[in-house]
């Protein structure tokens, strides 16, 4: 995901947050948040030579992709495998201190399964940039900031209460974190 997209992801996500997942004081403002979803899906079809897969959710809508080239070990997969997802998403937003110097930085890593074992994988990534508060609208509801880039973007918060932590001129750390980890289990009949 581009750098000002996740930002800006960020920051509706974080401005959306209850109350009751914001932590204040007088010296430091920080809103947390972090969510993980666990889901089985079951390989409904798979075509090794085109490496299209079929998966069918618990909630039985299904979804069709192309296993990329990276996806080692497919030959082992089935139809009736179940596949273990696991998706993992934090947010840190921190009102910076005035001498605290602006972060901006972004990493990223993946992993697979080794040769010979069911397909597996891994990937995250994690972004950190500073933003500054160049308006904010209590009537309307929404905040207007200018990313490390100088993009400028308005958003809406969906509980205004949060724009009370904020104030025009405000340094904002936003860092956006996000895992997935999939893996492949055969059936047990």
């Amino acid at each position: 995901m581009k750098k000002n997209v996740m930002v800006g992801f960020a920051l509706i996500v974080g401005l959306s947050f209850g109350a009751g997942a914001c932590a204040t004081s007088p010296k430091k403002t920080t809103v947390e948040k972090s969510n993980l979803v666990t889901l089985t899906a079951t390989v409904q079809a798979i075509d090794q030579a085109t490496r299209m897969v079929t998966l069918k959710g618990p909630k039985g809508d299904t979804v069709t992709f192309k296993a990329d080239a990276a996806v080692r070990n497919l030959p082992q997969v089935s139809v009736g495998d179940e596949v273990l997802v696991n998706y993992y998403e934090s947010l840190v937003m921190r009102v910076l201190k005035p001498e605290e110097t602006a972060v901006n930085e972004a990493s990223a890593g993946a992993a697979r399964a080794k040769a010979g074992e069911m397909p597996a994988g891994g990937a995250a990534a994690q972004v950190t940039v500073t933003v500054s508060i160049e308006a904010i609208d209590k009537a309307n509801g929404t905040v207007t900031f200018k990313g490390p880039s100088g993009n400028v973007t308005k958003i809406r918060a969906a509980d205004p209460k949060n724009l009370d932590l904020i104030k025009v001129g405000d340094r904002v750390a936003v860092t956006y974190s996000e895992a997935l980890a999939i893996s492949v289990e055969k059936v047990k009949k």
